[in-house]
């Protein structure tokens, strides 16, 4: 069986579990309310709850497939919304969705996927009687702050990495193993970067919209998830610049120690060359060379490629060459 929890409410508080297909007497001051939580159902459960609730039906084709964008969806008065749950696996983001009918006096929360994002949210609601007995448009909002909440600790721990990362790329090469990270992390954040546009757009519709099933009173507490949406996107934005950051920088190191390699090459090329020089017009061979009768002639060329010699390094010295 596919249903967690199924509880009909009355100000606040648990009076009785519920079946799914059960009709109940529901009052018209939205004091009682039912909070059904499916995962994973099957066709036959959610045509029982599109009966028993008068749910439309393209919002339950919708609530069939396991993956599809935040969204909002207004059918007469009930609102039909998708979030995104997201967890982190290794150096990838797994995402599940959240598919929430919403009425006067009834929320039906159906997950797919990682769903785990709510946790003990239910009990947190039901001790706060003050607060849960506002309404199946605040149990909503409760529903989507923990989805948005959760996304934080990933994004803290993807943090921590690339940063550590950035501290590496100053000391040593970043090898073909990180540099591989870096692409995968920048693709898992550019891809959850259009599931925040999506959570945020739905958020500000639920802040700026006149919905019947959302009341006054309850309107400004979205405000607070689109908050803490904007602030998620932030983190997301400073994190993809942070891996450009470490790409860039690591590769104008490895440009800096190539040029510094090189002209270290150059100079002791440029050493080695004078000898070198002197040494091949003196094996030429050749029969008639005046020097070769001088009594201290090998003596002196030894001593002006020495000369030579250290007068280069100690040019290439002061130039920070060597």
């Amino acid at each position: 069986m596919s249903v967690i929890a199924a509880y009909y409410y009355n100000k606040g508080l648990r009076v009785r579990e519920i079946a799914i297909d059960e009709q109940v007497q529901l009052d018209k001051d939205r004091s009682g309310f039912c909070w059904i939580a499916l995962r994973e159902p099957t066709a036959d459960e959610l045509k029982a709850i599109q009966t028993t609730y008068n749910l439309h039906p393209l919002a339950i084709d919708n609530a069939m497939h396991p993956l599809c964008p935040p969204k909002l969806e207004a059918y007469n008065e009930e609102l039909y919304v998708v979030a995104q749950t997201a967890e982190l696996d290794g150096d990838q983001i797994r995402y599940g969705k959240m598919a929430i009918f919403t009425g006067h006096n009834h929320l039906i929360s159906v997950r797919h996927g990682n769903g785990g994002a709510l946790g003990n949210l239910r009990e947190q609601l039901e001790a706060s009687p003050a607060l849960f007995g506002k309404g199946v448009d605040y149990v909503l909002h409760a529903i989507l702050h923990r989805i948005v909440d959760q996304y934080l600790p990933i994004f803290e721990m993807i943090e921590d990495d690339v940063l550590a990362m950035e501290r590496r790329s100053l000391d040593d090469f970043l090898g073909r193993a990180e540099i591989d990270r870096i692409f995968g992390l920048r693709s898992e954040l550019t891809r959850f970067q259009r599931t925040l546009g999506a959570m945020a757009e739905l958020v500000r519709k639920l802040v700026r919209g006149h919905f019947p099933c959302i009341s006054s009173e309850v309107r400004p507490y979205f405000s607070d998830v689109a908050d803490h949406v904007a602030r998620v996107q932030t983190m997301v934005d400073g994190l993809l610049q942070v891996l450009s950051t470490v790409f860039e920088f690591s590769s104008l190191l490895e440009a800096q120690r190539t040029g510094v390699t090189t002209r270290q090459l150059a100079a002791w090329a440029a050493i080695l060359a004078v000898p070198t020089a002197i040494a091949g017009i003196y094996g030429m061979n050749f029969r008639n060379m005046p020097e070769l009768d001088t009594v201290y002639g090998y003596f002196v060329v030894l001593g002006l490629m020495t000369m030579f010699c250290l007068y280069l390094f100690v040019r290439f010295k002061k130039a920070k060459w060597i």
